[in-house]
């Protein structure tokens, strides 16, 4: 299918045939795999399929963080498609990013009945990026040459915390945002209802506890150097997504 010069193709993560008819004739590939201790296998077969249809470049979508002992189990979980990647004989590059702007969006519920932003990482800061800057980056590795071989640490401008980014949203909306520790069994209870794995919830906590100890207040400079311009601030992210986080008719009609 093609639309608007784009060719569209569908594919299964666990449908290896479908994925290799998705990437035939692609001379790049961007490896987005599914995050998780039961995804392990995903990127390496990403990668080998990748390589098996003719792919000359892969950049791997990774995770900041990743390898280091202190993150726990959480980081590991992007090692086997880093490592598929290292070993594919391809042009390679890997992508780290910090904690994602969008991540917020998972707030927006709570602003839109009134309610506070729940904060798992206490006062621990982060390098909070907008995922457009990583997109940016991902375009420039799979389609210009410089980049083989190179892993990116991909952070934002500044360092925020929960409730550094509440206030940037709370600027945008024009009014307060209250913020709220949420202890971790509290955490826990609602993702395994949410029908997360208990492995993956136990990794999800071990990583917001080491942001929590200061683990992740780490920025640098790799998207200025590859785009040319500085990254994306929160608060333009905020700017450009505030709709997400503004009550609807529906939103009104429950209360």
């Amino acid at each position: 299918m093609k639309s608007s010069g784009v060719e569209l193709a569908r594919a299964d993560y666990h449908d290896l045939d479908s994925m290799a008819a998705a990437m035939s004739g692609a001379a790049a590939a961007f490896i987005v795999g599914v995050l998780g201790p039961e995804y392990a296998e995903t990127d390496r077969a990403l990668v080998a399929v990748a390589r098996e249809v003719g792919v000359r470049r892969i950049v791997k979508l990774s995770a900041i963080g990743t390898g280091e002992p202190g993150l726990g189990r959480v980081g590991t979980w992007h090692i086997p498609g880093e490592e598929a990647a290292r070993a594919s004989g391809l042009e390679w590059t890997v992508l780290r990013p910090s904690s994602f702007a969008s991540n917020t969006l998972s707030w927006a519920d709570a602003i839109r009945s009134g309610q506070p932003v729940p904060n798992l990482t206490g006062t621990g800061s982060q390098g909070v990026i907008d995922p457009r800057d990583i997109a940016a980056v991902a375009v420039e590795a799979l389609t210009t040459t410089g980049h083989t071989g190179h892993v990116y640490t991909l952070t934002g401008p500044e360092l925020l915390t929960t409730a550094d980014q509440a206030a940037a949203l709370a600027t945008v909306l024009g009014h307060p945002l209250e913020v709220v520790d949420v202890p971790e069994d509290i955490a826990r209870e609602h993702m395994i209802a949410a029908g997360m794995s208990p492995e993956f919830v136990e990794g999800a906590l071990a990583g917001q506890a080491y942001v929590r100890a200061g683990g992740n207040t780490i920025r640098t400079d790799d998207v200025r150097q590859i785009l040319g311009r500085p990254p994306r601030t929160y608060a333009e992210w905020a700017a450009d997504h505030a709709a997400a986080f503004t009550p609807t008719s529906a939103d009104q009609s429950i209360r």
